[in-house]
């Protein structure tokens, strides 16, 4: 298993978005896969869901292995209530947002619980209400 414990900690929710981009490239998925908590559920690939921070950790070499650069993204304001906080993006690259849930660990730091990197906007014209 991999040593976690050993990376930079997020002192505030929005340093988990810092931390990811720098992690990520440096190729350092075992440093993404710290950011999680142990039970992480992340909404990636699409239409699929990744649970656990080893199974985070796998998804992230694979998805390292192609050197993929991002770029820091201005966060949305964080809502924060009783040791949880949502943090939010606005990506550059057209997804249509990013968003977090993140908890406040017993030392203070935060790690993610639910991350939904990709929604995709609306389409036109398609009432929101409407069930397929």
């Amino acid at each position: 298993m991999s040593d976690y414990a050993s990376y930079e900690k997020a002192l505030h929710p929005e340093d988990i978005t810092r931390l990811f981009v720098e992690r990520s490239n440096a190729g350092d998925a075992t440093g993404v896969a710290a950011l999680y908590e142990e039970d992480a559920v992340m909404a990636f690939p699409p239409g699929e869901l990744t649970v656990g921070r080893e199974a985070i950790r796998v998804l992230w070499e694979q998805v390292l292995e192609r050197r993929p650069r991002f770029e820091p993204e201005p966060p949305l304001p964080t809502l924060v209530s009783d040791g949880i906080a949502l943090t939010s993006t606005p990506p550059s690259d057209g997804t249509g947002a990013r968003a977090q849930v993140v908890r406040r660990q017993s030392d203070g730091s935060w790690l993610r619980l639910l991350d939904q990197p990709e929604f995709a906007p609306a389409r036109a014209g398609r009432d929101p209400q409407e069930t397929a």
